[in-house]
């Protein structure tokens, strides 16, 4: 018998459901020590921020040393230009379709101030990190880019080594409390009033993320259309087997041998797709920057923060360079895309306990998103290739 494996979409839906329904009958004494219990894992979380951001982008950049020269260097443009053009897309379509679809005079504040009495910690544990996450972003810039251009060494094994260090410490301590955590945060905001405004936004901003994912992908096939001349449709009738799979398993790297496979139905050359497809499952995230720029938008426009392009301009291009090191596992984004949440956008620990939930809530249409993405970059790769 196989075993059944629980995995982290059910555990945070039941996690908010259950936060929702214990709010009814748990005393406020009780809900304290939740409270308690979730602000020292959000000051943990703070603390291993800064290092997440070293140990995953200094060699997610250093990686991209390695490969087949100009075909790789096209297909990075390519796929960070996607990312980028995937960001701006969803900030335009969010900011135009959310004032629509949602009343903005019930916003969150409002709802603490309209609401119940504000839940507070018994006391807090302060976790400074070792560094501040700019310092962080700068570093893991200036490790990734010089070790790329070097052959290898004792500096890039131990840069690696801090890699998996990182992935175990997310896979480990941080995946498995993120239920609890984020039971916590709906446990407060039900006793103080404010879960209907939440809920609210989550279902419209889903319905949004995934309209935008049917339109994204109908766009990059149409782009590889008219680089390539092969039917769009037929293309993504093709990749449907690996959109599936990837929203089974949450995971860019584990639907690879599909993808590949499907890649190869839409004409790619081989070659061409044993390179693409493994790289792009690394770099090119379009579907998830596009799911985490909406999520930050709806999440600072319910607030009242001001959310105008000039700030998420350095914040859709920072995170496309991000997504490069997100790690394989689910949730791995925006685990991933924390820090400039943080540093650039201003979210505290409440914020980001709202954007995990909501952002795993899609997590596996982001990544289908991703997937079939690849193949319409493999379509023009493979066009691109012929030519030389």
């Amino acid at each position: 018998m196989r075993k059944f494996k629980f995995g982290l979409l059910p555990k945070v839906i039941v996690a908010i459901i259950l936060g929702i329904l214990a709010a009814l009958i748990t005393p406020k004494e009780i809900v304290r020590v939740v409270v308690t219990l979730t602000d020292i894992f959000g000051n943990y979380l703070s603390f291993i921020i800064p290092l997440i951001i070293i140990g995953l982008v200094a060699p997610g950049i250093a990686d991209l040393g390695k490969g087949a020269g100009k075909l790789l260097g096209i297909t990075v443009i390519i796929a960070y230009t996607s990312t980028i053009i995937a960001g701006f897309f969803s900030y335009f379509t969010t900011s135009l379709s959310l004032p629509l679809m949602m009343d903005r005079s019930s916003n969150l504040n409002s709802a603490v101030t309209e609401g119940a009495e504000k839940i507070t910690s018994y006391f807090s544990i302060s976790i400074p990190p070792i560094v501040d996450i700019m310092s962080a972003l700068v570093l893991a810039f200036i490790l990734g880019l010089t070790l790329s251009m070097t052959k290898g060494g004792t500096v890039k094994a131990l840069v690696n080594e801090f890699k998996d260090i990182i992935n175990i410490v997310i896979i480990k301590s941080i995946i498995p409390i993120l239920p609890f955590y984020i039971f916590g945060i709906f446990l407060k905001l039900a006793k103080e009033g404010q879960v209907s405004i939440v809920l609210g936004l989550f279902f419209k901003v889903i319905l949004i993320i995934f309209a935008m994912h049917i339109i994204w992908l109908l766009f990059q096939y149409t782009v590889a259309w008219v680089v390539s001349g092969k039917n769009p449709f037929r293309a993504l009738y093709n990749m449907l087997p690996a959109y599936m799979t990837a929203l089974g398993t949450q995971s860019s790297a584990a639907t690879i041998p599909v993808t590949r496979a499907q890649v190869s139905k839409n004409g790619v050359n081989d070659d061409v797709a044993d390179f693409v497809i493994p790289l792009c499952a690394t770099i090119h995230l379009a579907g998830s920057t596009l799911k985490i720029t909406a999520c930050a938008y709806a999440l600072m426009w319910m607030l009242g923060i001001p959310a105008g392009l000039d700030l998420f301009t350095g914040f859709i291009f920072m995170l496309g360079v991000i997504m490069v090191a997100a790690p394989g596992v689910p949730g791995g984004a925006i685990m991933a895309a924390t820090g400039i949440l943080q540093s650039m956008l201003g979210f505290d620990q409440t914020n980001l306990a709202l954007m995990i939930a909501l952002y795993i809530t899609m997590d596996s249409f982001g990544t289908a998103c991703n997937v079939t993405g690849d193949g319409a970059i493999a379509i023009i790769m493979d066009k691109i290739a012929s030519r030389k």
